[in-house]
């Protein structure tokens, strides 16, 4: 799909423009209407065009108006100078999906003259992940990415800058939606290969006999039980080249498909745990966004790649693990493994002394409970670092919140024989109680980890996106990123 500067001269297939909540057009929907005789002002006086915030109306136009049809937009605000960066995103994302419901070769999408950068950017990038989807393998496509995109009044690098972030988004959205038989921890490092190769990045990856000389044996400990065996990959961007610039490290769980283990979970449980790896793709692309837009910061993604599955070797509820740190964990259920997995790759990330260290996960049921399906939990140990993080997210209208991180929660995941147990004491404060695992891991790094059990994957399709794969975050942690500089 190609993104250009909208040309007042091409005739496109379909044109999107926003109406605002008052009667005043904007003078490009104005210049429509004389062209089409009055037909859009009359359709307005009839009550035929909504104007609330996301509402479409797609309207055909006659030969006059040099294009095929009309999709309006309520944009929620009269000037295009008003649309903050959220609201740029979720035009963009309602235009893309409405588009692509059937085949169009060239679109053009105009949101007035005005729009900051940063809107413009994000606009983009919403179109583009608007036409995506998780019907990979359908024989008949019920979507259709336009050939051609055209925006009007975008400047070149915000052009340039949105489509990176949009196709971004994408390579981690496509990840996540593949199935457990495409990607596993071998074909998932392949994949950041090649986004390696394409960034120009530096890429390690540990198989079985690196992790095991590195005594990764949580990681080895969750993956015993596949054909698949763990991989580690280690992604490393350096677009600051002071000899004292900081590194910030990003760490991704990787559970490629997690049946549970011996802790079997039930069908409808499973079906949809392809999608566990979702912290390891949300890494992968925004190291690629990084990259891509040389953004001058210095950020190393580290992903623990394992498929928990069932077979004679299998590890087992009250197994005692030796983690890569010294710390040794009591398995009291198979089915909270990510957390075994992190425990491993945070030891790596913090041995490389970071400035600070943020870890993504679909790591528990219990954040689900707390916050929703649309909202990742935030829980750390600097105030600073979840602070910026959530300011950030807030900017980019994702969604995030704070929980708690009491000191009597360490008692929960004490183990009787052992350092630690992976699962705390009964249902309560589940969320936390992984995070105060996790945390005794990152030993005096700042530290801050993002649970994305619920707006990772989404069972039901909305007017902005498919169901399935979001990206979510991959937008919040760009802009963290950048305007750390």
């Amino acid at each position: 799909m190609k993104i250009t500067p909208a040309d007042d001269n091409t005739t496109y297939d379909c044109l999107v423009l926003t109406i605002g909540p008052d009667d005043d057009w904007s003078p490009a929907l104005e210049r429509l209407d004389k062209q089409c005789g009055g037909v859009l002002s009359r359709a307005a006086a009839a009550g035929g065009i909504s104007r609330k915030p996301a509402d479409t109306t797609l309207v055909p136009l006659p030969e006059s108006a040099g294009h095929g049809s009309l999709l309006l937009i309520g944009s929620g605000e009269q000037d295009p100078a008003e649309i903050d960066v959220a609201t740029a995103f979720q035009l963009g994302s309602v235009a893309g999906r409405t588009l692509s419901g059937r085949p169009r070769k060239h679109v053009a999408i105009d949101l007035g003259a005005g729009l900051s950068d940063e809107a413009a950017e994000a606009l983009v990038a919403g179109a583009i992940t608007g036409t995506g989807g998780q019907a990979l393998y359908q024989s008949e496509p019920k979507r259709f990415a336009p050939e051609s995109i055209a925006f009007a009044h975008v400047s070149a690098a915000a052009l340039r800058s949105g489509q990176t972030v949009g196709e971004s988004i994408e390579v981690t959205r496509r990840l996540v939606n593949e199935p457990g038989n495409v990607i596993y921890p071998a074909s998932f490092a392949e994949a950041a290969r090649k986004v390696a190769e394409e960034c120009d990045l530096e890429i390690e990856v540990w198989g079985e006999d690196r992790l095991q000389q590195e005594r990764c044996l949580a990681m080895l400990a969750v993956g015993q039980g596949s054909v698949h065996p763990p991989r580690l990959v280690k992604l490393s961007y350096r677009g600051d080249e002071r000899s004292d610039a900081p590194t910030i490290a990003l760490v991704g769980k990787g559970v490629t498909f997690d049946s549970g283990g011996l802790s079997l979970k039930p069908s409808p449980s499973m079906l949809d745990m392809k999608m566990d790896m979702a912290g390891a793709a949300t890494v992968l692309g925004v190291v690629r966004c990084l990259a891509l837009l040389k953004i001058p910061c210095n950020v190393v993604g580290y992903m623990g790649l394992a498929e928990n599955m069932i077979d004679g070797r299998s590890y087992r509820l009250g197994d005692v693990i030796k983690t890569r740190s010294g710390k040794t964990i009591e398995i009291h259920n198979t089915d909270a493994e990510g957390r075994v997995v992190l425990a491993d790759v945070l030891d790596v990330a913090v041995e490389a002394k970071p400035q600070a260290v943020v870890d993504l996960a679909t790591l528990t049921g219990a954040c689900l409970v707390a916050l929703g399906t649309r909202t990742a939990g935030l829980m750390g140990n600097d105030q600073a670092l979840q602070q910026a993080i959530q300011q950030a997210a807030d900017q980019q209208g994702e969604y995030v919140w704070p929980l708690p991180m009491h000191s009597f929660f360490d008692e929960q995941v004490r183990s009787k024989v052992a350092d630690l147990r992976n699962v705390g004491e009964g249902r309560w404060g589940g969320a936390i109680t992984a995070a105060k695992f996790l945390e005794a891991f990152v030993g005096d790094s700042k530290w801050l980890h993002i649970d994305i059990a619920g707006p990772a994957f989404a069972d039901s399709a909305t007017a902005e996106r498919d169901a399935g794969a979001t990206g979510a975050m991959v937008r919040t942690l760009v802009h963290w990123l950048r305007s750390r500089g």
